[in-house]
């Protein structure tokens, strides 16, 4: 099986692709690490403030990666922001039924309410070597933008609205 876990930054999709891989033991692609792993060796010229460019260019390894894991009969999870929202035109029906899919998206409600824990939970799983691009505008725009597209797409999404679980989400992607 594989799991794609999607979302704008700072919606926790590092921390809940570390809780798959404690609960299932599935490993985990950070497509973050891959991005800076083929800036940082020259393999590219983008920049980390590239990210406009940035999906066009690591989706294609992305996703050659995730047909080989279905080939090979392995389970992986890839967490990013590089997931493009219309990620399944990429995939036969054989590849499809695979996969699964979920984009975690915060409400306006949601990030007004705990902007300042967004911002001290970034640093959970890994450092972050620089968060200031990180403000409550930002933050409520990538999420406004992300939650457009997964309804334009009709992808699957989980709303964060209340309280943010990552447990919850968890037992939705043990369901679906």
């Amino acid at each position: 099986m594989i799991i794609l876990i999607a979302g704008a930054s700072h919606t926790g999709k590092t921390a809940l692709a570390q809780r798959v891989l404690e609960e299932y033991k599935y490993p985990y692609l950070s497509i973050d690490h891959l991005k800076m792993g083929l800036i940082r060796s020259g393999q590219t010229s983008l920049t980390p403030a590239d990210d406009d460019k940035m999906t066009d260019y690591v989706w294609p390894i992305v996703r050659e990666m995730i047909k080989t894991a279905i080939e090979n009969e392995q389970n992986l999870v890839v967490e990013g922001c590089y997931i493009p929202f219309d990620w399944e035109n990429d995939f036969e029906d054989n590849y499809l039924k695979k996969i699964k899919y979920f984009c975690l998206v915060m409400t306006e409600n949601y990030i007004r309410k705990h902007f300042a824990d967004i911002k001290s939970y970034a640093y959970v799983i890994e450092q972050r070597l620089c968060d200031d691009y990180c403000t409550l505008e930002t933050v409520l725009s990538d999420n406004a933008y992300t939650l457009q597209q997964c309804e334009k797409y009709k992808v699957n999404y989980v709303l964060i609205d209340d309280v943010y679980q990552v447990n919850e989400v968890l037992l939705k992607i043990k369901k679906d």
